[in-house]
């Protein structure tokens, strides 16, 4: 085991990110009523999503989505692989038709050469690698091999042996094919795409997963998995999946290939087989996910370096075949409503805007308490929030804490000035959620629960001779060494929060 675990430490640093993880989506079209082009990416735009991911390359969508900026990956699909992997011409003329025909306007990052095609179509595998080196050709003949990174998406199902992770192989008889595949990603600086589903590992483990440890939520140490040989703690499945992906890598001698999971998500609805296909479930599913990969937190193999992931899906498709569930994966109905309002504080601002417009501005998690302090004293002053309702006997003042009051008065100040852009910063210590933070008798502006209205519209600024709203020591929670007096001259620099 000291061994292992001394390859384990040798081996951790090789794999590097050059940028942040991010959060993409895919997109299906197995709908009845499917949006148009148009109206898919005002919804990207909206809710701030930066990827996607197509299952083939719909030029009406690629076209919707030029100038845009958004990072696009688009697909051949199964069906062609046999005559792509055949044929280095019929590659080169669907890269002209798909990819050359749309660049640079439409920003195309990556082609995903088939779905899962090891499990799903085994007939093609043979000319897998093929397909992948003829479609590369044809970028570096366009001179996109640079903007372009070109793999294919395998099933999380071809790892054997996948608990402990370090344990894990591929499926041995897919070693003619895993071998080059993986010197080809390795040559060209691409990456293995994994498609992650806790949700089935959880369903198929016969009650061996807790319900907890596939869905990010917190463990007691007692209760995270330990794999022995290297003693690395695992606290959720998704993560677990991943190092697996990577230490099978490491056993057929592939140490530097990152990994993009292509696909993850939960269902929020099934069948009576399927009783853990709920709402609630996969709102903690997916807004844990986004949050773990957001934070960059990555995995306990390569802690810090994130591990990029599009959720499976955007839209719920009704006309994909099979179980109720797999007709509700997705985060949003075809008109564009959510499905649910995902929690996402302190995960920035993507999928942070509820298209039925209820956002709200909160204190990020972690901020430091004297910058909120500071954040709170100007809102409440110079920026005219009227924050009566933050004091003691008023429905807001418990908790009595500078994270809880800063997140009334940041939020007023949003709605007051219709949350417009810039609006919900203070130097960094806000963020903006869909998640209403009202409490008990303490309505927040914006919420439902009062109609999207502030308190006291007719005088949002505080009076001048006012004896509360505007006295910033009723606020103060811990200032050390500011005195108000100091307080109140930095404030005044309005510009410095905004």
């Amino acid at each position: 085991m000291a061994v292992l675990f001394l390859l384990f430490l040798l081996t951790v640093s090789v794999v590097s990110a050059d940028e942040d993880g991010f959060i993409g989506v895919n997109i299906g079209t197995a709908i009845s009523d499917m949006p148009s082009p148009t109206q898919v990416v005002a919804l990207l735009k909206a809710q701030n999503i930066r990827h996607v991911r197509l299952y083939d390359a719909d030029r009406a969508l690629l076209l919707a989505l030029a100038n845009t900026g958004i990072r696009v990956t688009v697909s051949v699909p199964n069906d062609q692989i046999l005559g792509i992997g055949q044929s280095n011409a019929t590659a080169a003329n669907w890269v002209a038709r798909n990819v050359i025909a749309h660049v640079p306007a439409t920003n195309i990052t990556a082609i995903a050469v088939g779905s899962e095609i090891l499990t799903t179509l085994p007939n093609a595998a043979p000319v897998l690698v093929s397909a992948l080196k003829f479609i590369h050709s044809a970028l570096v003949a366009s001179n996109l091999d640079g903007q372009i990174k070109v793999s294919t998406p395998h099933s999380s199902s071809i790892i054997l042996d996948s608990f402990p992770p370090s344990q894990a192989f591929f499926n041995r008889s897919w070693d003619p094919v895993m071998v080059p595949l993986l010197k080809f990603l390795q040559s060209t600086g691409s990456y293995f795409m994994l498609n992650a589903y806790p949700y089935y590992d959880y369903m198929q483990s016969n009650g061996v997963i807790p319900l907890d440890y596939a869905l990010f939520r917190p463990l007691p140490p007692d209760k995270e998995a330990v794999d022995a040989n290297t003693l690395l703690h695992y606290t959720n499945v998704f993560d677990a999946i991943v190092d697996a992906a990577y230490f099978a890598m490491s056993y057929l001698n592939f140490t530097n290939v990152p990994i993009f999971v292509t696909e993850s998500g939960w269902p929020s609805k099934g069948d009576s087989s399927e009783p853990d296909a709920t709402l609630e479930n996969a709102n903690t599913y997916n807004s844990n996910l986004i949050r773990h990969v957001l934070n960059n937190t990555g995995t306990p193999k390569h802690p810090k370096i994130a591990v990029s992931t599009y959720i499976y899906e955007l839209y719920n498709e009704d006309l994909r075949p099979g179980a109720i569930s797999e007709k509700n994966w997705g985060l949003f109905d075809a008109d564009g409503m959510p499905v649910y309002t995902l929690h996402l504080t302190g995960a920035g601002t993507v999928l942070a805007n509820d298209t039925t417009n209820q956002t709200f501005c909160v204190a990020k998690e972690g901020a430091d308490p004297k910058m909120l302090q500071a954040a709170l004293d100007w809102a409440c002053g110079p920026g005219k929030v009227d924050c009566s309702y933050l004091l003691q006997g008023q429905p807001c003042y418990e908790p009595d804490n500078v994270v809880a009051h800063s997140t009334y008065a940041f939020n007023a100040y949003f709605q007051k000035m219709a949350k417009s852009p810039g609006t919900c910063d203070f130097k960094g210590v806000a963020t903006i959620t869909t998640t209403d933070p009202s409490h008990g008798s303490c309505i927040f502006p914006g919420s439902a629960g009062r109609n999207g209205s502030l308190p006291n519209t007719t005088s949002l600024a505080p009076s001048s001779n006012s004896t509360t709203s505007g006295c910033h020591s009723v606020y103060i929670y811990g200032a050390g060494s500011f005195t108000t007096s100091v307080i109140i001259g930095v404030l005044l620099m309005s510009v410095f929060f905004l």
